[in-house]
């Protein structure tokens, strides 16, 4: 990446992230696979994100074990004072969803919860009839998406937002709001998961952030990652234009569920490891989460219970979600057949990061080099990337590659 800024160059040392799971630990890849992984990816790289300013994380992974690492930029590309490391939480944006609907698939595996159950039956005062969780998660409950409807509707927006103000907006304001017919068809919508992250804390008895970190964060070693509040505002990583004019924070900023998961690209990791066997979740749970609910449009894109996919002509399913808020956006992509896993986090509105999914086509017949780019998330259309600038004052390109280490970590 001849224009990026630059990268830290701390020595780390590959090997699958099992961390004391090692019966289960897939063989590890030989040298020449490693040597190939690594240069298809750098290659790839080289012609995307190089051509960019990207300032963020990159990790590809083949059998939960790195092959390519990379840290470009700081954390502030203003100050260019602290560089991003393999330590650097960011805002995963809508790929935050990925986590509040496995948990809402471990209440169900517990028999705290029916996902076809009516939502009134969790959530007192909800209004409207024959939604259901299992119609929240896969985004057919007919609901727009607050983070519209609410300014448009008077919401002060010096007030900030909180999810339980989310759902009194809705009861109180249900008549008004354009709510489609629950099932009629897929509409993605941030609503729906914000009122998941409420029928979380009203079953588990606990906050949402407490939730997620006795449940996924701390069982899994994800020691980086945390849900944000309001009371985490010194220690976030700040977002930013692809101009570095900083994103300030505004009054949506306190909702979380749809978003507001901070997490490193190997943490993320060790999340994608623990849903590739079936003593975290139970088999059945992951086949209900990657199983397709919207097909009214033809075509390969869908939507499962938190996941989106690529669902192929030649059998194949590509399990990811990508993310945009502020100037987050967020890559987490999952080929589940080939234990690979892509992953790639910024805080400066790069828009390039979605075409790290076009690395998937190193591990299988994905068919995603010349795919388009999503146009149903991020929560807005992503119809062109930036046009690619090359910096005059460029650095040499400094990365955080891997070369197959004995030692398991």
């Amino acid at each position: 990446m001849q224009s990026c800024a630059r990268v830290n160059n701390k020595k780390v040392t590959s090997g699958p992230l099992n961390e004391g799971d090692t019966s289960t630990a897939p063989a590890a890849l030989t040298p020449d696979e490693l040597n190939y992984y690594r240069r298809m990816v750098d290659n790839h790289l080289d012609s995307t994100l190089g051509r960019t300013r990207f300032n963020g994380s990159v990790l590809v992974a083949k059998n939960g074990q790195i092959v390519f690492e990379e840290y470009n930029g700081y954390i502030d590309p203003r100050t260019k004072r602290d560089s991003i490391t393999s330590s650097t939480p960011f805002h995963l944006a809508s790929v935050s969803k990925t986590f509040t609907g496995m948990a809402i698939l471990r209440l169900w595996e517990e028999g705290k919860l029916n996902i076809d159950d009516p939502v009134q039956k969790y959530l007192p005062g909800f209004p409207l009839e024959g939604v259901t969780i299992r119609l929240l998660l896969n985004h057919r409950s007919g609901i727009p998406k607050y983070d519209h409807y609410m300014g448009e509707m008077g919401w002060d927006k010096h007030k900030m937002v909180s999810n339980q103000d989310v759902l009194d907006f809705l009861i109180a304001n249900y008549k008004k709001i354009p709510i489609a017919q629950p099932n009629r068809g897929f509409s993605y919508s941030n609503t729906n998961y914000a009122l998941l992250a409420l029928i979380i804390e009203s079953v588990s008895g606990v906050t949402y952030p407490v939730y997620m970190k006795k449940t996924f964060f701390d069982p899994l070693g994800m020691k980086d990652s945390y849900v944000f509040t309001l009371a985490d505002t010194a220690r976030y990583t700040p977002s930013f234009y692809y101009n570095n004019r900083e994103y300030r924070f505004e009054f949506l900023d306190a909702v979380y569920g749809d978003k507001n998961i901070y997490s490193t690209v190997r943490d993320l990791l060790k999340w994608d490891q623990a849903l590739q066997k079936d003593t975290f979740f139970k088999k059945s749970t992951l086949e209900q989460a990657y199983a397709g609910y919207s097909f009214e449009k033809p075509g390969t894109h869908n939507y499962g219970l938190g996941w989106r996919m690529y669902l192929l002509k030649n059998g194949k399913k590509l399990v990811y979600h990508n993310g945009w808020w502020h100037g987050n956006r967020t890559s987490f992509y999952r080929m589940t057949d080939e234990n690979a896993t892509i992953i790639a986090l910024c805080n400066n509105d790069c828009r390039y990061v979605y075409k790290v999914k076009e690395l998937a086509d190193i591990f299988g017949d994905y068919m995603q080099t010349n795919n388009r780019y999503d146009d149903d998330d991020p929560a807005q259309p992503v119809a062109r990337a930036e046009k690619p600038k090359r910096k005059s004052h460029s650095t040499a390109r400094k990365k955080t590659t891997h070369r197959r280490s004995t030692a398991r970590k």
